[in-house]
């Protein structure tokens, strides 16, 4: 197996180079540390280039990944691999029927020598976080996670905690096993930035993975290639990429269209719109661009809208996608020249 690459010398970058409104500066920044982290992760990951790239987006984009998939895809490495190529503390939840909400962000014990309570900062306190088949977790341990993915911090007892950046939130479930589950709603859906599926490796894609098993977990040689600074000056440098009026007309039409769409029962909120916009800037500085084209908007359009709309009972029963759905409106929207 290659070695993982050096680790990368952290005053590399300087920790807000956007502010100096040089966004071509910005771009090269963020091609230049998506290309380290993703090539650092495929040392420990195999055949998942498009997820990794829409895992960086949500990441660059201040929002969270929902990834719906059958158990041993590789969730778990993916969020394990992000974590050590950037540096950032990890931490994990199983979640279960019996999860509380204190299980997760934390609680009050009393100290007796001191005479006062102490708080005791649940696995929410972290860089990111695994919530693992966060469909088997009560609505409300679910809900508890709301205010750390929306705004980044968390209440308890009535304090406020701010929590650690580059916050982000990878949950998993399982679409296949519904039994003693408790489904998101879709209100608690939209708070994730995409949802996406890894999908099972093709014949060489896995006879490969089993060579890189055959002595270690390739996870275990992963060393950070980026930092958390670096990646937060990312964050930063995508909000400079230029989005012309024409690719704005371009998503807000297809925004419209869902809302229109007969057989949805439900189109895309406003929130929908902000996220294809910072996605499509972040995706645009990711392949190198200091502009968005139409194309970035294709290309990230699946993973950011399939769990924002409601499709009609009568439209599933004639097995209707929202993919398709999403596909076919997209299709017939005029493509802006940029």
């Amino acid at each position: 197996m290659t070695e993982a690459p050096p680790v990368a010398n952290q005053d590399a970058m300087p920790p807000d180079p956007a502010g100096n409104g040089n966004a071509a500066e910005g771009t090269a920044l963020v091609a230049e540390l998506s290309k380290r982290i993703i090539g650092n992760v495929e040392h420990a990951i195999v055949g998942k280039r498009k997820q990794l790239v829409l895992s960086l987006v949500a990441w660059l984009s201040g929002g969270h990944v929902l990834l719906e998939d059958v158990p041993g895809v590789a969730k778990t490495m993916l969020a394990r691999a992000l974590a050590s190529s950037v540096g950032c503390d990890f931490k994990r939840v199983q979640c279960t029927p019996d999860l509380l909400p204190s299980d997760v962000t934390g609680t009050s014990i009393f100290n007796q020598k001191k005479s006062e309570f102490e708080f005791r900062p649940g696995p929410v306190f972290t860089q990111i976080l695994l919530a693992d088949e966060i469909n088997r977790a009560t609505p409300r341990t679910q809900a508890s996670l709301l205010e750390a993915m929306a705004e980044g911090r968390v209440t308890v007892d009535g304090t406020t905690h701010d929590l650690k950046p580059p916050f982000l939130v990878i949950a998993t479930q399982n679409p296949v096993d519904h039994e003693g589950t408790f489904p998101l709603p879709e209100a608690q859906l939209d708070r994730f930035l995409m949802r996406f599926s890894l999908g099972y490796p093709n014949l060489e894609e896995e006879m490969q993975m089993l060579e890189m098993l055959q002595h270690q977990h390739p996870i275990d040689r992963l060393q950070p290639v980026a930092t958390a600074q670096q990646l937060i000056a990312g964050q930063q440098a995508i909000k400079h990429i230029h989005v012309a009026p024409s690719v704005r007309q371009y998503m807000l039409e297809f925004i419209q269209q869902t809302r229109q769409h007969s057989d949805l029962a439900l189109g895309g909120s406003p929130r929908a719109s902000v996220a294809l916009f910072r996605c499509g800037q972040a995706m645009a500085a990711i392949r190198g661009r200091n502009f968005v084209a139409p194309d970035d908007i294709k290309r990230i359009l699946p993973a950011v809208m399939n769990h924002r709309v409601i499709l009609r009972p009568e439209s599933r029963l004639r097995k209707i996608t929202a993919d398709t759905i999403l596909q076919d409106i997209i299709s017939e929207i005029a493509v802006p020249t940029v």
